[in-house]
């Protein structure tokens, strides 16, 4: 038995068109139009379903009324000589009477109840001679004048803004922790040279020698430290 023929209207009726630059989303349009007497369930498949993102992708569309379907194709590298062979499938069944789950529908449909449409996708760049629409140029401008605080972009600059303040403060709070250490261990180190000053005409016993050379590695290695931070830190401040 043949299908029945799409009840729905569709418009474009045969091809979706995407106007590039494609660096960025770009979606289209499509309408669905119900001029029957019944609800109608309707579905929307496509055969790259990695390339597009559709909502709503499915639904109801009760009788004398119209769905609008963004059909957004994801940013990849445009190549003319590629000719795009992507299709999407507009598929539709009337809505029983108090229905309750569609999805109970969709699963129990005999496929003689099924319409479809079919739409291929066509891609285009946009010529250098096009001009380009005086509102969303003023738009651009005003946005990147003054960015909004609603704007996700400005909301992630002011987040790492604040996450690189936090990051200097405990870069401030250990250089000052290892400053005290420092000068700690030259107290210390300057103590053990005193007592070893006084004890010149006597021998150096062998643990004295190996403390004093103990102190001047540890303070040798503290000074590492402390100037591999400042590094970072002033490095962190020019950024």
């Amino acid at each position: 038995m043949a299908r029945l023929e799409q009840v729905l209207v569709l418009e474009p009726q045969n091809e979706l068109r995407f106007r590039g630059p494609f660096t960025d989303v770009v979606t289209s349009t499509l309408k669905l139009t119900n001029p029957s007497d019944r609800n109608v369930c309707f579905k929307v498949k496509t055969t790259a379903p990695r390339r597009y993102c559709v909502r709503p992708n499915s639904g109801v569309i009760s009788s004398g009324s119209s769905v609008n379907v963004s059909v957004m194709l994801q940013p990849f590298e445009y190549d003319p000589n590629d000719k795009s062979r992507h299709k999407f499938m507009v598929q539709s069944i009337l809505a029983p009477d108090n229905m309750e789950d569609m999805e109970a529908v969709w699963r129990e449909a005999r496929p003689e109840e099924l319409m479809d449409s079919k739409l291929r996708c066509a891609f285009e760049m946009p010529l250098e001679s096009d001009p380009i629409p005086e509102a969303d140029s003023t738009q651009t401008l005003s946005s990147s004048a003054s960015p909004s605080k609603s704007d996700p972009a400005s909301q992630r600059w002011v987040f790492s803004s604040s996450m690189d303040d936090e990051e200097r403060k405990k870069i401030l709070e250990e250089f000052k922790r290892l400053q005290a250490e420092v000068q700690r261990l030259e107290n210390d180190n300057r103590q053990i040279r005193e007592n070893n000053g006084l004890r010149r005409r006597q021998p150096a016993s062998s643990s004295q020698a190996v403390a004093s050379l103990q102190g001047d590695s540890m303070t040798g290695r503290i000074l590492c430290i402390v100037f591999f931070i400042i590094g970072v830190f002033v490095g962190k401040m020019v950024l």
